[in-house]
């Protein structure tokens, strides 16, 4: 019992400490599947999205490694791929998922600008 309980322990700490170090990333999969839960998409249009973060990581990770962890230098080459990505999103949407959307977005740039991080609150 107590091996076990120590595995488990282990275990939990391993997965905590990831994430505290940025391995909790989301794949291109998991911010589509956010999507769809948040703006209630169709499968037509998560397939879509899913393609749209696919084709954009690529570039994402490449500015995160040329950026070799300078913030600003990152942000600001970031930007113009995040303006476009979010515009090739927004011609998948409806016009009230576009609204959700946006005002979804303008919430994560506030709590970036706040130093809170990208990342949106967890669902309840």
């Amino acid at each position: 019992m107590k091996k076990l309980l120590m595995v488990c322990c282990f275990v939990v700490s391993i997965v905590s400490l990831t994430k505290a170090q940025g391995g909790g990333r989301r794949t291109p999969e998991e911010q589509a599947k956010q999507l769809q839960t948040t703006l209630s998409l169709n499968d037509d249009q998560t397939a879509k999205i899913t393609a749209i973060y696919v084709a954009q990581a690529p570039k994402r990770d490449s500015i995160m490694k040329a950026a070799n962890g300078d913030r600003s230098a990152m942000r600001a080459a970031m930007m113009p791929v995040m303006m476009a990505t979010n515009e090739k999103i927004k011609a998948v949407l409806t016009e009230d998922q576009k609204k959700a959307f946006e005002k979804l977005q303008a919430e994560r740039m506030q709590r970036m600008q706040g130093g809170g991080g990208g990342n949106p609150p967890p669902a309840q």
